[in-house]
């Protein structure tokens, strides 16, 4: 181990298993369920289908349970067999998901979280914050947060190249970016920088892509051939939005949102937003009868 630090040592290791050390993910699984891990793309990156979302109106939902509740949450969706936990920044989450992830094997589990590219930040900066704040020594995707202009891909430049620089160090193990808008969810099909995308997602269109990027209804079908394109393209897709930020009360909504997701639009994984243990058997239990 000479000539390493613990942080590269651990990096790589991870980097060069992926989730193969995960067989806490039940891979021989002959039905498909939510908790399957599948892997994102070309990305090789493997996470479970549903992931633990932790920003319900920025996170504010879930800090109100607080730590020792937030954490108890956390710790059933991971019993029951979640492990994918996706944050932000711009939350007000990543120190508490940290602290309610701490104690459990780093390589067990798939973190994403999502950086603000701000004007006048050195990205290798921020990383190191975000590394620090979240608990972690690396995350397994980062993503450029809230892209919703036309010109963000050239608008980001240097927060890509300062994603370059952080895989090569082990610190980010997959990239791409969070999408908001037709505008900016046009740029998304055939961009070679992206590995990862996280598209909004819902068969009513709820709070999804539009073209002012405006609240809903969004324009389904165009959303949904922009996934199909980048699946083919080998680029992993993550839906958001799967109960229309809240407004599908019955969970004949909620059911049909998690099957037009899988089976209509054919994204890789999920994240849901979570504040009982109640709303995670629903959606294990609805995305299961989804992949039924």
């Amino acid at each position: 181990m000479r000539g390493y630090s613990r942080r590269q040592f651990i990096a790589t290791g991870i980097a060069a298993g992926t989730l193969a050390s995960v067989s806490n993910l039940s891979l021989a699984a002959s039905t498909a369920t939510a908790t399957d891990p599948v892997t994102l793309g070309k990305s090789g990156m493997r996470v479970t289908r549903l992931a633990f979302g932790t920003g319900t109106n920025n996170g504010h939902v879930q800090a109100a349970l607080g730590q020792e509740g937030f954490t108890k949450l956390v710790r059933y969706a991971y019993d029951r067999g979640i492990r994918f936990f996706e944050t932000a920044e711009a939350y007000v989450t990543p120190a508490m998901l940290g602290e309610a992830l701490k104690g459990l094997p780093r390589e067990s589990y798939r973190l994403m979280n999502k950086v603000t590219t701000d004007e006048g930040v050195d990205p290798s900066v921020r990383f190191d914050q975000m590394l620090r704040n979240s608990r972690t020594e690396y995350f397994d995707i980062l993503l450029l947060h809230y892209m919703h202009t036309p010109t963000w891909v050239s608008d980001t430049a240097r927060w890509q190249d300062g994603l370059h620089q952080a895989q090569a160090k082990k610190l980010v193990l997959n990239r791409g970016a969070s999408v908001h808008g037709l505008p900016a969810l046009r740029q998304v099909p055939g961009n070679t920088w992206m590995e990862v995308a996280m598209i909004r997602m819902n068969h009513k269109g709820a709070s999804m892509d539009t073209e002012a990027n405006q609240r809903g209804p969004g324009n389904v079908d165009e959303v949904v051939q922009h996934v199909h394109q980048v699946k083919q393209e080998g680029m992993g897709v993550i839906s958001m939005k799967l109960i229309g930020e809240g407004v599908f009360t019955q969970r004949e909504d909620r059911q049909a949102a998690m099957k037009f997701a899988f089976q209509h639009a054919g994204v890789d994984s999920v994240t849901v937003g979570f504040k009982s243990t109640q709303e995670i058997d629903e959606a294990i239990d609805n995305l299961n009868l989804a992949l039924a």
